[in-house]
């Protein structure tokens, strides 16, 4: 389930047979904001700009428990309110594409997830992603987020290769959630920069928020926003571009893609966030590769440690750089 949080104040959430809802008290910062902007940060990349303006619309979000517009502009210490209609039924499948599995037991699943591949379902988009994948491979997924996330806990975006654990059962998925949210899950990624990063070492502390420009992309923000913090180290330098090693100190929506950017050494082949061109070197999707991921072992108390290999066509553009 999403952190349904407002800037670290969380929401109060109850649910009613299907219907979920969700409360928010406005914080001073966001007087004045949008009502349907506010919502729509507010609930991360669970629901679009469109879907909430039509509950606003149908009467599914009320303001100090009255229907206003889209444009009502928000008051310090209003209550928002938003009654999430029960989800369309999506059939999903279970799919017999091949898994790169890492780890398997009764509780948790690792897998090296290959570039390319979505990790789950959406409306209109029900087929070849990583859930279908694991239903045909598990038969048994937690069902914490529902029809079209079973097991999920926590993603990497399609174009992003490596290490994603899923749960088996709803008390593993609790636990592993509990850990993320805590911060207590290692995660450590490789990545190909554009530019030759000077220090050999550093921190990027930048809160990041949704583009005003476009709401898929993340942008850094001076004030509001989620904070967000990740560590890199430079592994090789080949002139014009770094092979770095990043970790995540916080897990935000496209935190290392926007990060990278913010310091003006984008990844390679990002579509969003990244540069054209580039001397040649072309990749289909970020060079990023989700490489280390360690958790504590729900049932077991165990500390767990994986690691996957760089990918084939990144390790190639590597072997080019270094042949130049």
């Amino acid at each position: 389930m999403t952190d349904n949080s407002r800037n670290g104040l969380p929401a109060s959430v109850e649910e009613n047979g299907t219907e979920e809802t969700l409360q928010w008290i406005v914080a001073a910062e966001y007087k004045k904001q949008r009502l349907d902007k506010y919502v729509t940060e507010a609930m991360e990349d669970e629901v679009s700009r469109s879907q909430i303006q039509l509950w606003i619309e149908q009467g599914h979000v009320t303001v100090n428990g009255r229907s206003v517009k889209a444009n009502y502009k928000l008051a310090e210490s209003e209550t928002v309110e938003v009654r999430v209609p029960a989800p369309e039924t999506v059939d999903i499948v279970a799919e017999d594409i091949p898994l790169d599995v890492v780890y398997e037991d009764a509780d948790v699943i690792v897998v090296n997830k290959p570039r390319g591949m979505v990790v789950h379902p959406a409306v209109g988009h029900s087929s070849g992603t990583l859930v279908n994948a694991l239903m045909f491979h598990c038969k048994d997924l937690s069902g914490i987020n529902g029809e079209l996330r079973p097991g999920i806990v926590h993603r990497i975006d399609k174009d992003t290769s490596g290490l994603l654990m899923a749960a088996k059962n709803d008390k593993a998925h609790a636990s592993l959630a509990a850990q993320l949210k805590e911060h207590s899950v290692s995660r450590i990624y490789n990545a190909l920069a554009h530019g030759n990063i000077a220090h050999d070492q550093g921190t990027i502390d930048a809160n990041l928020a949704r583009d005003p420009h476009d709401r898929k992309m993340y942008t850094v923000v001076s004030s509001g926003g989620k904070h967000a913090i990740t560590h890199f180290n430079v592994i090789e330098r080949f002139g014009d571009y770094t092979l770095l090693e990043l970790k995540l100190e916080t897990g935000r929506t496209h935190q290392i893609r926007a990060h990278m950017k913010f310091i003006d050494h984008p990844l390679v082949g990002d579509p969003m966030y990244g540069r054209s061109g580039g001397r040649g070197l072309k990749m289909q999707g970020q060079a990023l590769h989700a490489a280390s991921l360690g958790f504590t072992h729900p049932t077991t108390g165990e500390r767990l440690e994986f690691s996957a290999p760089l990918p084939t066509d990144l390790e190639d553009l590597l072997l080019h750089l270094r042949s130049r």
